[in-house]
């Protein structure tokens, strides 16, 4: 049986994924350790050309499932169906792979048999300039499962019922599946040296809406979340308590959001945004976020 699958969906990301393919390809351990699962979530762009290309440089088996846009859990349910390995290690189609990822990610599981390995991740904007690959605690995430870099056996993966595809809406699917393996009780472990690049680039004036708009999505996502995990963990990675609740209603009384929104209309569209306007544009979207939440709560309750 094959030791590990490299799994990881792709949308509408075509610049992008020939070179994190290659990253994936590049990876020394023997021939047949290793397979690639990539799912096509209903790509609009030269997605299908990109696939065909790397499928001439693939240096293993590269599996390909091509589905109509479903959205990250179905998309996800699709590549486990498809996987073969043992291990099934989780990425996203803007990571790049050291070359010892694959290894490491085994080397993990024959120390912690059975258990969630955590990966480490370096975030850059610039994937032509690459910093030494030195993984530092700024870049930690302290979620359970968290499919930029992750691994898990999967059968392990198979018998939680994978994803849950009623998450169609951007966020929160992979703290779902991290939420349900704490609770049969698997083992997670941090392993830095299983490491790869996070490709974070400039945010540009363009950008905002889009950036808006998965933080309302992620509101309604985190309201089905704490639904289906009911306690202190969800309610606080959502902000779903009193104390947040509270907070942020302070600050829709006092029109923060209208404020920040004006400060941002003159945005050039193609212009990377300076820090203050980063800031900005992210208290925006944390009210944003804020404030659907409150609107999907009052719809679910009515």
């Amino acid at each position: 049986m094959t030791a590990a699958t490299i799994q990881l969906c792709t949308y509408n990301r075509a610049p992008l994924l020939a070179e994190v393919l290659d990253a994936c390809f590049d990876q020394n351990v023997e021939d047949g350790v290793f397979e690639i699962v990539l799912v096509d979530d209903g790509s609009t762009d030269a997605t299908p050309k990109v696939i065909e290309e790397a499928r001439r440089r693939a240096t293993c088996a590269l599996k390909v499932v091509t589905q109509p846009n479903a959205g990250l859990a179905s998309a996800r349910n699709s590549g486990i169906a498809r996987a073969a390995g043992e291990r099934i290690i989780f990425i996203d189609d803007d990571v790049l792979p050291l070359p010892n990822f694959v290894a490491e990610h085994l080397l993990a599981g024959e120390r912690h048999p059975g258990a969630i390995v955590r990966g480490g991740a370096i975030e850059v904007a610039d994937l032509d300039e690459l910093p030494p690959p030195i993984w530092s605690i700024k870049n930690y995430s302290g979620n359970y499962f968290w499919t930029t870099n992750v691994s898990v056996p999967l059968s392990t993966i198979r018998n939680v019922g994978g994803f849950d595809e009623s998450f169609s809406e951007y966020g929160w699917e992979d703290i779902d599946v991290g939420l349900r393996l704490r609770a049969a009780r698997v083992r997670a472990f941090f392993h830095p040296a299983a490491l790869v690049y996070h490709f974070k680039p400039p945010l540009a004036g363009a950008a905002l809406e889009k950036m808006l708009a998965q933080a309302r999505a992620q509101a309604r996502t985190a309201v089905r979340l704490v639904r289906r995990h009911p306690q202190w963990r969800a309610y606080l990675a959502t902000g779903i308590n009193p104390v947040q609740r509270g907070y942020h209603a302070v600050f829709r009384r006092l029109g923060l959001a209208d404020r920040i929104r004006r400060s941002l209309a003159s945005l050039d569209r193609d212009r990377k945004l300076s820090p203050q306007e980063r800031r900005a544009a992210r208290a925006l979207a944390n009210e944003v976020y804020f404030d659907e939440l409150e609107r999907e709560l009052r719809r679910q309750e009515s």
